[in-house]
């Protein structure tokens, strides 16, 4: 499959999703281990709903890229910006990586890394935001090392196998965002 790089890492990239790729999204969408960490409610993805969605996301105001590792150009997630909001220079961010594989090595922080190098450096924002579950130990981690401050919870917010959990919201602004990535191709 041809992927497109647009924000290039050391392990990973970012390129345009593409409808071809529906099927992979549907099979994590579905994958409850996947999708109880996901800050959205998803009910059972069908094929056919997710072609629709990658088809009209950016419809929509978001900036959705696929997450490709890049030794072997395969896709292992995706990530973007969403409600951007040019005028006041804000967005909120969102990630996931599907292919379990690839958890716990690095994918996420230099994709979210990539992420927030567009929004700061490309689109020019000034604030991203995102929320995030209190028993998402893995992401709350690599949104902390990328540089997300938590700015309030929402309490026990969502009740899953009977327990009540946070919503965690963070943010972080550019002038706090460091990233050689898109800077570096301006030297």
């Amino acid at each position: 499959m041809t992927y497109y790089p647009k924000v290039i890492g050391k392990k990973c990239y970012l390129s345009p999703i593409r409808a071809e790729d529906a099927a992979i999204y549907t099979r994590w969408f579905n994958d409850l281990e996947v999708q109880k960490n996901l800050t959205y409610p998803v009910p059972i993805i069908t094929l056919e709903a997710e072609k629709e969605w990658v088809a009209n996301v950016a419809k929509r105001g978001n900036v959705v890229f696929a997450v490709v590792e890049k030794k072997h150009d395969t896709i292992i997630g995706n990530a973007g910006l969403h409600q951007v909001d040019q005028t006041n220079r804000c967005a909120e961010f969102g990630i996931v990586i599907g292919e379990k594989a690839y958890w716990g090595k690095g994918y996420g922080t230099e994709a979210t890394n990539l992420v927030l190098d567009y929004g700061f450096n490309v689109l020019n924002l000034h604030n991203i935001m995102l929320k995030v579950y209190s028993y998402n130990d893995r992401g709350l981690g690599c949104y902390k090392k990328c540089g997300f401050k938590e700015i309030g919870r929402r309490r026990e917010a969502k009740c899953i196998a009977g327990k009540f959990w946070d919503e965690v919201y963070m943010d972080i602004l550019d002038r706090e965002f460091k990233s050689p990535f898109v800077k570096g191709l301006f030297k």
